[in-house]
């Protein structure tokens, strides 16, 4: 892994991050594999975007408030790109620097799928602010939950799950997010694995260790 000058060892260092549309699996994932890690006595952190810090977390409220339908994608996308960035700074490069290993749900390949894809935001804009925001950090490995966007709606009418403002864009925003998450990972082979969120939780679970078990 590479940041800013700096190399780091990834015997012992491992930035991990989860991608993919809501309830496809990833929350309950990176608490598998969080659990898998701390068992074999691994120091590992569990953190989220937006949020992780006291400012992310007030920038996330922003951006899920529902009463916000008026925001556009470019304030969408600056406000998850500030996020993304305290955060960065704040937590994530903090703690690979103690050699732990850092389980991130959503990185910056959110912001290119959602606001670059879903959006329409130019997509070397967004590279080059992902770029900066992330301060040059990337991920060791990327982990694609793959569910459709009726699938998605499948099990939050199951949950009964609310809408926040982002849950409310229209199914045609969403199979833009899903199509744009699946030509990254195209382009990125060797970072990203695409897990089919279909499989069961432990199917999906053990999937990810056996991935995992092969870049040592």
């Amino acid at each position: 892994m590479y940041c800013a000058g700096i190399i780091f060892n990834l015997s012992s260092i491992m930035f991990i991050t989860f991608e993919g549309i809501d309830l496809s699996g990833k929350s309950t994932q990176i608490k598998l594999l969080e659990n898998y890690y701390k068992k074999r006595k691994k120091k590992v952190i569990t953190v989220r975007e937006p949020g992780g810090t006291m400012i992310s977390e007030k920038i996330r409220d922003i951006i899920l408030d529902r009463e916000h339908l008026n925001m556009s994608f470019l304030t969408e996308f600056m406000l998850f790109s500030s996020s993304r960035s305290q955060l960065v700074n704040e937590v994530i490069l903090p703690y690979l620097k103690r050699s732990y290993i850092v389980l991130c749900d959503r990185f910056f390949d959110s912001s290119t799928a959602y606001q670059g894809y879903g959006g329409g935001i130019d997509l070397k804009i967004i590279n080059s602010i992902n770029k900066t925001a992330a301060q040059g950090l990337m991920p060791d490995k990327t982990f694609l939950i793959h569910i459709s966007i009726e699938e998605s709606l499948r099990r939050k009418k199951l949950m009964g799950k609310s809408s926040d403002r982002i849950e409310q864009k229209k199914i045609s925003y969403y199979r833009k997010v899903i199509k744009g998450y699946l030509e990254i990972s195209e382009k990125n082979k060797k970072r990203f694995t695409v897990i089919d969120g279909n499989k069961s939780v432990i199917e999906i679970h053990k999937e990810i260790i056996q991935s995992l078990s092969r870049l040592k």
